[in-house]
């Protein structure tokens, strides 16, 4: 016995999930070429992790230690199914030469490679390409979203219906539907070659970006970050940006990442309570980050229509580069956001220009859009748009009303974070 306390375990267990999910998976399906059998595998290993390590120590490389215990139970598993089809040749359909399913085709004698094999050198890294294959063009977009954020991200399902504004049946039902389509259509998990990853760019895209999003303000939980998410889409983010130079939308947004990351530190005060844009200290942004950020904006602009990536791009670097937030240049962002909707015609993009036109024609003018996107169901349950309403009300001095509003928004609000933020609105204005 080491002595170590279980408590130490669950907790170490825990981080590793968050910081090595990704690795570990991406690592096991090379393996496999099954995405059920290779979650199944890691899932196994961060149960057997618990045991483990309560008993033989915390291993210095913990990711290490997962991905070679899942590896070695996808081997055995391999190697089992490989004896089956060896000495029950008429009970077992063979998979066939075709490489069209999801078997084990392409394995070399000592039953590794699957049709995620390591010969493909378009993509350098494992997360990196699994990202590319589970946005599968034989997929519904938001399946292909869904199932990358849920099987790579390690996301909950919570976390991502949030994140598409739906409920967590829904988007379960959904990750459901698109594993199974997968396996009836035989669709191979095969690492798509140079031609054919510019067509899968956008929802590769939006995989990354909405993994940065989910960890710059965290759907539950008490803290209002998640580091580890927002390293992990880094990595990803500049890993695109490399691969693809020539694409706009990719430079777009890793500089739509680094403007908005470049006020983390400033997002709460010294007490932890929830500094919004226009009480920041802009003193303690990372400035390297905004001149970074700014230049790629530059880059992604050029060259034609700008995408939805470039155009947020561009209206973070006017939020970056303002002096203060009542200087800010509010009538080209507001401007900016009517090419964003035109490119992207999303509710959440007309509530944030809602906040733009406060901004430049006052609060009840942009009271009047909000209260019209009210009615439209794909923000039921977006905490955001209570509280936004709550906040023009504020302004407008109809305190009761607003105080009615922040109520609902507290509701569906399960950060611990803002919580407090809208608790206190609410204490303020009742008294």
């Amino acid at each position: 016995m080491t002595g170590v306390d279980e408590a130490d375990v669950r907790r170490a267990v825990a981080d590793a999930h968050r910081r090595e999910w990704a690795f570990v998976l991406a690592a096991t399906v090379r393996v496999t070429g099954d995405l059920d059998v290779a979650e199944e595998c890691v899932q196994d290993a961060y149960v057997t992790a618990l045991d483990s390590w309560l008993h033989r120590g915390i291993p210095e490389r913990p990711g290490a230690w997962l991905t070679t215990t899942a590896r070695n139970r996808a081997l055995d598993l391999l190697r089992r199914d490989r004896t089956l089809r060896t000495k029950l040749p008429l009970l077992v359909e063979p998979t066939g030469t075709d490489n069209g399913g999801l078997g084990y085709d392409g394995m070399g004698d000592d039953g590794v490679g699957g049709v995620l094999g390591e010969g493909n050198g378009v993509i350098p890294d494992d997360r990196l390409r699994l990202v590319f294959t589970c946005c599968h063009p034989a997929l519904a977009r938001e399946a292909q979203v869904a199932l990358t954020l849920r099987l790579l991200c390690g996301l909950s399902t919570g976390e991502i219906a949030g994140a598409f504004l739906v409920t967590e049946s829904t988007m379960a039902a959904r990750v459901t539907r698109a594993k199974k389509k997968i396996t009836a259509a035989r669709i191979a998990y095969r690492v798509p070659g140079a031609a054919e990853l510019p067509d899968r760019l956008d929802a590769v895209l939006t995989v990354v970006h909405l993994l940065y999003t989910t960890g710059h303000t965290a759907p539950a939980g008490g803290t209002l970050v998640r580091h580890d998410l927002i390293e992990r889409a880094f990595d990803l983010a500049r890993m695109l940006r490399a691969l693809m130079p020539d694409e706009r939308e990719a430079a777009g947004l890793l500089a739509l990442m680094l403007l908005t990351d470049a006020r983390r530190g400033t997002r709460t005060g010294p007490d932890g309570r929830l500094a919004l844009l226009a009480e920041q200290d802009r003193t303690g942004w990372d400035r390297a980050a905004i001149v970074e950020g700014s230049d790629l904006v530059l880059v992604s602009l050029r060259g034609g229509r700008p995408g939805r990536f470039a155009l947020q791009a561009a209206i973070a670097a006017l939020h970056a580069q303002a002096p203060s937030y009542q200087e800010t240049d509010w009538p080209q962002i507001l401007g900016l956001y009517g090419e964003l909707l035109r490119v992207w015609p999303s509710p959440v993009v007309a509530l944030n220009r809602a906040v733009a036109l406060c901004m430049v024609s006052g609060p009840a003018a942009a009271l009047a859009e909000v209260e019209v996107l009210g009615a439209d169901p794909r923000l039921a349950g977006y905490r955001y748009l209570p509280a936004t309403r709550a906040d023009l009300l504020r302004q407008l001095g109809r305190d009761a009303e607003a105080v009615a509003a922040y109520r609902v928004a507290l509701d569906l609000c399960d950060n611990e974070t803002e919580r407090e933020f809208l608790s206190a609105r609410i204490a303020e204005l009742s008294s």
